[in-house]
């Protein structure tokens, strides 16, 4: 809700501060006092063009700031704020300010944030609804119509939204498999060359680095075999160092007991034999271990080139090779199934498109009656606002396969017809200024105010009626604003006098400056003025007794 507007320099007004509550604020005046500078002011604060024309004469810039109630948290105020990154405090007003300078730029801020003049758009269409003859949005704009005839309706949209998704997820698994399938039917030559070709090769994981040391370790065995020949040929034989040692111990042995060191020699003799054989011991191990077989050699450094040669060849790494072929396979497989598995998937998307079509039919058989109810709701406030030779009718028609989506299959729009026998037509491009706001106050009246901002201005609702039509269009007025704001601007002392805060618009001059000024006022004064509206330039004591007995009525 709008707590209150300051405006500074905009045209004729020097500086305004207005404050407003709930309920019903009527805004009266003399033709040409003002009015339509205040609407603008507040409409630059929603976004409207930064005119600099607005900027009043002799001063550098113009500001309006306006502030509303803290957006409730969740609120659609709250989300679309938030998604564009303005913060905001819980329980702190909501306070947009705009600037315009003379020289035509123009400056916005949202909490002291700023913004684009867009999102001032988007933001004020979420807090305030402005319904006049100029207007383009709100109840006007057929975008939001099916919104409000679901609402009207009470339809819960969560089982056709839950639909929706299934099917389109459903048709992105179908057009999915279907394109794998392409591309599979396209690679069969090369799936079944590669398979057979990689299953006679029967990589295995680890094997590369297996054949790579097997290799560097017979080649090794290469190199080393003749030091390895020559040094096993000293403990081998009769004649080798080792059996050379033996004989030695096996006499010494016989003569140690005839001295000391001889005893102390024949156990060194002793651990040089122990030592020496396990020197030999270890000499044949080695001597195995890099034994080097030509063939051998080559059957590995075919098979490990080969094996790189694959990898290459595939793109892979050589220990992927084994897994590679797992998926080639597979993919192989999935070629001679593709027709039952699309006929699966095409099964399931047709169960889902089925799910959907009866959701959104139910749905519609739910909107198709909420139109009947609405069209009788607006015909029956049509006759009391003068609007009697007038229809109303809810469209609800089918819209295109392509075209349906998670709000269901149907399009919505508004039709009014003003003069017997004439076609229906969208409600904005047939009722003139005064109709439109009146099927409008109708619309709004009817619907309840579902899915309206909490604040509303009427501009001129009751342009060109009177008497019982203007009463009828202020009682209902007063009855939207029950649990809402409404500033109404009117010319009709009847619709006025339904208001619960009245603020009189006036044009002074000097012989210089002309000012524009807005007044909150008190009883005695809103008496004074209702009369004025009554009577004209010369108020009577008729017109004021008259004036009591429209405040008194309401």
């Amino acid at each position: 809700m709008l707590q209150s507007l300051s405006i500074r320099n905009i045209v004729l007004i020097e500086a305004l501060d207005l404050e407003f509550g709930s309920g019903l604020s009527v805004l009266t005046g003399e033709t040409g006092a003002g009015k339509s500078i205040l609407l603008d002011s507040l409409g630059l604060t929603m976004g409207s063009r930064a005119d600099s024309g607005l900027v009043r004469q002799g001063s550098e810039k113009a500001q309006v700031t306006a502030v509303f109630d803290a957006p409730p948290a969740g609120s659609k105020i709250a989300r679309y704020l938030e998604e564009n990154d303005i913060e905001l405090e819980p329980g702190e007003p909501l306070i947009i300010k705009r600037s315009v300078k003379a020289d035509g730029g123009s400056r916005a801020f949202v909490n002291d944030q700023p913004c684009s003049a867009a999102l001032l758009r988007q933001a004020g269409s979420r807090l305030i609804e402005i319904h006049g003859q100029h207007d383009d949005r709100g109840l006007i704009n057929p975008r939001g119509h099916r919104a409000l005839l679901d609402m009207f309706a009470g339809a819960n949209l969560a089982a056709v939204e839950k639909a929706h998704a299934a099917w389109q997820a459903a048709k992105q698994a179908l057009e999915t498999a279907r394109e794998d399938q392409e591309a599979a039917e396209k690679d069969r030559d090369y799936l079944q060359h590669s398979v057979a070709e990689l299953s006679k090769f029967a990589p295995q994981e680890g094997e590369e680095q297996e054949l790579a040391l097997e290799r560097a370790t017979m080649m090794k065995g290469e190199k080393l075999t003749g030091d390895l020949e020559a040094i096993r040929s000293t403990f081998d034989g009769s004649e080798g160092g080792l059996a050379s040692l033996r004989a030695a111990a096996r006499r010494l042995d016989r003569i140690a007991g005839d001295h000391p060191l001889l005893a102390e020699a024949l156990a060194a003799i002793d651990r040089a034999v122990i030592e020496a054989g396990e020197a030999e011991d270890k000499l044949n191990e080695a001597a195995s271990a890099l034994t080097f077989d030509p063939q051998r050699l080559d059957d590995m450094e075919t098979r490990l080139f080969e094996l790189r040669a694959l990898a290459r060849k595939h793109r892979v790494e050589p220990d992927r090779l084994q897994a590679f072929l797992v998926e080639l396979e597979t993919r192989l497989a999935a070629i001679s199934d593709g027709g039952q598995s699309l006929e699966r998937l095409d099964a399931c998307l047709q169960e889902a498109r089925h799910e959907y079509i009866e959701a959104a039919e139910a749905l519609r058989t739910k909107r198709v009656k909420a139109a009947k109810a609405l069209d009788k709701a607006v015909a029956g406030e049509l006759k009391p606002l003068k609007l009697d030779a007038a229809r109303f009718e809810t469209l609800v028609e089918e819209l295109p396969e392509d075209n349906w989506n998670i709000k269901g299959m149907d399009r919505v729009e508004f039709l009014i017809s003003t003069n017997p026998g004439a076609p229906l037509a969208p409600l904005g491009k047939i009722a003139s200024g005064g109709e439109l706001s009146r099927f409008i106050l109708a619309l709004k009246v009817a619907l309840a105010e579902e899915g309206g901002a909490k604040s509303i201005i009427f501009d001129e609702v009751d342009r060109g009626v009177g008497g019982a039509v203007a009463a009828a269009i202020g009682e209902r007025l007063a009855r939207l604003s029950d649990g809402a704001q409404l500033l109404v601007v009117t010319h009709s002392p009847q619709v006025a006098s339904r208001g619960d805060a009245h603020y009189l618009i006036n044009k002074s001059s000097d012989s210089t400056v002309s000012r524009t000024d807005v007044q909150a006022l008190d009883a005695d004064n809103r008496r004074q003025e209702i009369a004025r509206m009554l009577s004209g330039a010369d108020v009577t004591d008729e017109a004021r007794a008259q004036a009591d007995r429209l405040l008194e009525g309401v």
